[in-house]
């Protein structure tokens, strides 16, 4: 029926096979948080049909209540889904490696600038993109006047109050609509084995996961040191950040430039730096690390600041997929659904599309861009495309 997950292709079940699907994605994947979304969803709905749009949708808005870097937990929970424990590691691994490298040897130094019409080219292509994931997502998850309504009231109070709060309470607000109003077929989900070692694995990932928010401040207090300092701050800054994102740098600004550690100027350097790379934003954890302290450092803020995202989807997930069955969770997650394509569309508005297409050639090259999507063009050439059609003409 209409929503069902396709039958999977099962080509890719080992870790390495994940590892360098996602590795992929890592060099291609710019635009930010919700472009990765729409990447994410040509490659694993639509190219390798690893599941269905309404699973996907659903993981999406999981993901979005759950601490730490959205995009990022989306790919581990389809890593896990895929290859299990090892699998989330490797998709997290693929998708920043290349983004954490490039970040890492430019607060080295070693890294050099990237002239300005490539940046623009390789933005108006992620605006493509995310505008054709949000209309594939809209024709499924808001059939019917009363989901359209939740998606553009979502959309209308983000964009009048921006916020993570805001986003927060329209979530809710669109699971207690959905709880109410509409009465949800069951579609199958995301494939997740829910035998009982992996429950207590994932009660092992929870515990571990709340202890060392409790338990990291202490250690840190009692043997002083820079690198434990470091992994506790950004463990918390990524235990603590809903959504992922730009709403990560007030928390980051606080760990590293309110103790002396940065300057707030190359604080703000790596920050811009990081959203013109693809891959994950949090990767801008690897160049406050080495800004501070080397290689080392590098490495242990990278770490730090997904390692409560990764817990939290092997915590989740084993349990979710109990829980996703009940009659009342899907009628409050097609809320969920619905709000979370208004969120897009305000994403796609502000910041996507206001600061990117400032002029008829920016638009001239979204609508190729688009027409290029349409015939599933691989995102790899769609980048090196943008790039090069950037630099020629802005």
């Amino acid at each position: 029926m209409p929503g069902t997950t396709p039958s999977p292709a099962r080509e890719t079940e080992t870790a390495w096979g994940v590892f360098l699907v996602f590795l992929r994605l890592g060099l291609s994947s710019f635009g930010g948080p919700v472009a990765h979304l729409g990447y994410f969803r040509q490659e694993f709905v639509q190219r390798r049909r690893w599941l269905g749009e309404a699973a996907y949708a659903e993981l999406v808005a999981l993901c979005q209540f759950l601490p730490g870097p959205a995009s990022s937990q989306v790919g581990m929970a389809l890593g896990l889904s895929r290859a299990g424990v090892p699998g989330a590691v490797a998709a997290w691994a693929g998708f920043t490696l290349p983004s954490a490298l490039l970040m890492t040897l430019l607060a080295l130094g070693v890294g050099a600038g990237i002239p300005a019409g490539v940046l623009q080219g390789l933005q108006l292509v992620a605006v493509a993109v995310v505008i054709q994931a949000l209309w594939s997502m809209a024709r499924s998850l808001c059939r019917g006047p009363l989901r359209i309504a939740i998606a553009v009231l979502a959309a209308l109070l983000v964009l009048r109050w921006p916020g993570l709060q805001v986003q927060l309470l329209v979530m809710l607000l669109a699971a207690l609509l959905g709880r109410g109003l509409i009465k949800p077929l069951f579609v199958a989900g995301l494939e997740v084995p829910s035998k009982p070692s992996s429950r207590r694995l994932g009660a092992m990932a929870l515990g571990l996961a709340l202890g060392l928010l409790v338990l990291l401040p202490v250690l840190a207090a009692l043997w002083p040191n820079r690198l434990l300092s470091l992994f506790d701050g950004f463990y918390r800054v990524g235990a603590l950040v809903f959504g992922g994102g730009h709403v990560v740098l007030p928390l980051l600004q606080a760990q590293v430039v309110e103790p002396g550690w940065l300057g707030n100027s190359l604080f703000l350097a790596g920050y811009a730096s990081a959203q013109a790379l693809p891959g994950p934003l949090f990767s801008v954890a690897a160049f406050l690390g080495a800004a501070i302290d080397g290689w080392s450092a590098a490495l242990v803020c990278l770490v730090a600041i997904f390692l409560p995202g990764l817990l939290l989807v092997i915590g989740v997930l084993p349990f979710w997929q109990a829980l996703r069955h009940r009659q009342g969770l899907q009628a409050a997650l097609a809320g969920v659904n619905a709000a979370v394509v208004g969120l897009l569309a305000a994403a796609l508005y502000q910041p996507l599309w206001r600061q990117s297409v400032t002029g008829p050639v920016e638009l001239l090259l979204v609508l190729l861009a688009l027409v290029l999507c349409s015939i599933r063009i691989p995102p790899w050439f769609l980048v090196l495309l943008g790039a090069a059609a950037g630099a020629w003409l802005l």
